[in-house]
């Protein structure tokens, strides 16, 4: 952030919002994400059922729906312009 956006970054830290700033950056990236997570794991068939089934599998979809979101995340809140 401080070699893309050195004005806004050095006005969040001299009036004191960069913490309250980076909250609200986090809270909104771990609702995106557990939203995510949730519809494409409902898009996927990947239930408890599957889960009690086949517990490897599960993990394994589960991992990759999760890296996924995160990548989701990432682009469309953090690296965005």
């Amino acid at each position: 952030m401080f070699e893309n956006h050195h004005a806004m970054y050095t006005h969040l830290v001299l009036t004191e919002k960069l913490w309250k700033h980076l909250e609200e950056v986090d809270m909104e990236c771990n609702d995106m994400m557990d939203m995510l997570t949730v519809r494409m794991a409902e898009r996927e068939g990947v239930t408890e059922h599957l889960k009690s089934v086949d517990q490897l599998g599960w993990v394994r979809k589960m991992n990759s729906i999760r890296s996924r979101a995160e990548e989701v995340v990432l682009h469309d809140l953090i690296y965005m312009d």
